[in-house]
């Protein structure tokens, strides 16, 4: 997925991630992945999934 169209994602924070400012997901998702990314730097490389498996 490129740049411009990571930033059309709908990005969440994980229920996982407490509210101490430690460490925190958050996810998005699409009918074909599941991308994840470190809230706290947003701006770094995100980690993509496939749904199929």
């Amino acid at each position: 997925m490129s740049a411009e169209s990571s930033r059309q994602l709908v990005w969440r924070k994980s229920s996982y991630s407490g509210n101490e400012g430690g460490e925190c997901l958050e996810v998005a998702a699409t009918s074909e992945s599941l991308y994840i990314r470190d809230s706290k730097n947003v701006h770094r490389p995100h980690l993509s999934v496939n749904a199929d498996g």
